[in-house]
């Protein structure tokens, strides 16, 4: 069955509602900040998926210092001892904090299952525990949103034509990726198998449609805008004070200095 192309949205009206809810996760991030709040929000999905770019535009305007991504690479030789959570946990926000997990333990769900980078134990172990280990974060008040950017895969091979051809976004692309075009199928069984045994009611999975990046974008952060129960938290008032009369001070000389070239006097 082959999936009806999806309509995209206008840049126009993209970018207006981008705005106004990019406004409202400032709201957001402010709310968390003041009551201590600990928000954790995964992004998974299949390459070229769109999460990147979703995330990128979730923490545009928010303070690095509230709101960080977890990007973590792949584990160290000392991490492959530790218990499989261990080095996710360390990222966890504390009060007042929201992280951003660009790929997360689900990890061990996808392309280690499918790429055979785990056995067939820790794989079957990973999906008893999860639910647990999840069900303990929600049950410390951890707010924990889960949403997985579904692509189908004309758009996602026509997305890594796409950047072979780019070559500021080549290097997003890997043989990893590449290989995922190959295993299409092993990774939809993977997904499959996953939400089945992680989609528990006190951290339930969003999926979101993701062939149109633009209505991704806006879906999953109108979702989970909606999914906080946050309010607008009066900001404090801020006055700029008059600037005080000179004391004399002088600029040293320009020639004492060295200053970057005018590369942009040359264009």
């Amino acid at each position: 069955m082959v999936d009806k192309q999806v309509e995209t949205l206008p840049r126009k009206v993209y970018e207006k509602e981008l705005l106004r809810l990019q406004t409202e996760l400032v709201k957001l991030q402010e709310w968390v900040r003041m009551e201590g709040a600990r928000l954790v929000v995964i992004f998974e999905g299949r390459d070229a998926a769109g999460k990147g770019s979703t995330i990128k535009r979730v923490t545009e305007h928010l303070n690095p210092r509230v709101a960080r991504i977890a990007a973590l690479p792949k584990p160290t030789e000392r991490e492959r001892t530790q218990w499989y959570f261990q080095r996710y946990v360390e990222h966890l926000p504390a009060a007042g904090e929201i992280v951003l997990f660009d790929r997360s333990w689900y990890n061990r769900a996808g392309v280690e299952r499918v790429m055979g980078f785990c056995t067939k134990e820790e794989y079957q172990l990973f999906l008893r525990q999860c639910p647990i280990f999840e069900r303990m974060l929600v049950e410390d008040r951890i707010l924990l949103r889960k949403y997985w950017f579904s692509v189908s895969d004309a758009v996602q091979e026509e997305r890594f034509r796409r950047r072979l051809d780019d070559p500021v976004r080549r290097w997003k692309l890997s043989p990893m990726d590449l290989e995922s075009v190959a295993r299409w199928e092993a990774y939809s069984r993977a997904k499959d198998e996953m939400l089945v045994h992680t989609d528990i009611s006190e951290a339930p999975w969003y999926v979101v449609e993701s062939d149109d990046k633009r209505r991704a974008r806006l879906n999953m952060i109108a979702h989970l805008l909606d999914s906080v129960p946050y309010h607008d938290v009066p900001p404090p008032v801020l006055e700029l004070p008059h600037r005080p009369p000179s004391t004399g001070y002088q600029r040293p000389p320009r020639d004492l200095q060295t200053y970057v070239p005018d590369h942009a006097a040359n264009l």
